[in-house]
């Protein structure tokens, strides 16, 4: 990756963790509402060291390194600027399983927003497919299903990693879903929960709700140096936003789509991109094509998506309905 594609990776991996984020951001400019002046300042100060650098930058190293156990932590953390063949070798047999794992997490992430949550409606079809989402639970069922079918021709342990991934993502709705519950408690006050208990409880909930942003940079790149700085910038921007414009940023109803949308687009990269290392270019020509994907186009396609639904967000409150969506 040269230069250019690294400054390219960075900057669509902020792009994609701020639009992400947004939601933790309203949960935590929500719930500091109920704390304490001093509380709210150490939260922003103090807890934004964890929120980037332990959880952006330990949780992808931690992942890179228990996917490629022979290389060891150093060498997980400096893989990406290696001229080591041999670790070359290393993470380009284990990323199939790492990528088809965080694929299968983003897409079933996508299809839960589809189908089963509170929307505005951006796009011809949404509104039908929310009325039908009893079959949630059919559609991912089927995909996984499809997904180890296919895995097993190629590697058999590419199957765990779905089964991985898949799990990673009941495992967090079940975490993300309980914040639910406890934030309405702050907020109407009968939690009881002290100030410390609260942040860190926001912490955790920034642990869990950044799972998907980490899976999602590995579709940019590998190099965790780059993923600590594309999702640091992104973090810290989220952290300014939480206190200054987050009623600005609400009024923008289609960001959650453009959020979603991407996830998609880069679950399905992922995927692609794992099947794509087994395929033999010379005997499957078009299916290369489109498993071999070049650098720039997960960023350049994250924009594109992002940007247009800022576009539609923009225009509609132009026209004065920036109005929040019914849950």
């Amino acid at each position: 990756m040269n230069i250019y594609s690294s400054l390219l990776a960075v900057f669509g991996l902020a792009l994609f963790e701020i639009i992400i984020s947004v939601d933790n951001a309203i949960i935590n400019a929500e719930v500091l509402g109920t704390m304490s002046k001093k509380a709210r300042r150490w939260f922003l100060i103090w807890g934004i060291l964890t929120a980037v650098f332990v959880i952006r930058g330990l949780l992808p190293w931690l992942i890179i390194w228990i996917s490629t156990p022979d290389l060891g932590p150093i060498a997980a953390w400096t893989a990406s600027f290696s001229g080591d063949e041999k670790v070359k070798e290393i993470i380009n047999e284990s990323s199939p399983i790492l990528l088809i794992g965080g694929g299968t997490f983003l897409i079933f992430l996508f299809f839960h927003w589809l189908f089963l949550e509170a929307k505005h409606y951006g796009l011809i079809g949404e509104r039908f497919i929310h009325k039908q989402g009893v079959w949630f639970y059919a559609v991912v069922s089927i995909i996984l299903v499809a997904l180890v079918w296919v895995s097993l021709k190629f590697n058999p342990m590419m199957s765990l990693g779905i089964v991985i991934g898949s799990s990673a993502f009941f495992i967090t709705h079940g975490f993300k879903e309980n914040a639910e519950q406890m934030e309405k408690q702050m907020l109407d006050g009968t939690s009881g929960m002290s100030d410390l208990s609260k942040i860190l409880y926001l912490e955790v909930i920034d642990a869990t709700f950044s799972i998907d942003g980490i899976l999602g940079a590995f579709a940019f790149t590998f190099s965790i140096p780059l993923i600590l700085i594309g999702n640091g910038i992104g973090a810290l921007v989220v952290r300014q936003l939480t206190v200054s414009n987050i009623e600005n940023v609400k009024k923008y109803k289609y960001l959650k789509n453009g959020a979603m949308y991407s996830i998609f687009t880069l679950g399905s990269i992922m995927i692609l991109h794992s099947f794509g290392h087994y395929l033999d270019a010379n005997k499957y020509p078009y299916l290369s094509i489109i498993t071999h994907i070049p650098d720039w186009f997960t960023p350049v396609v994250t924009f594109t998506i992002v940007g247009y639904f800022f576009w539609k967000s923009y225009r509609e409150l132009k026209k004065g309905k920036g109005i929040p969506v019914k849950q």
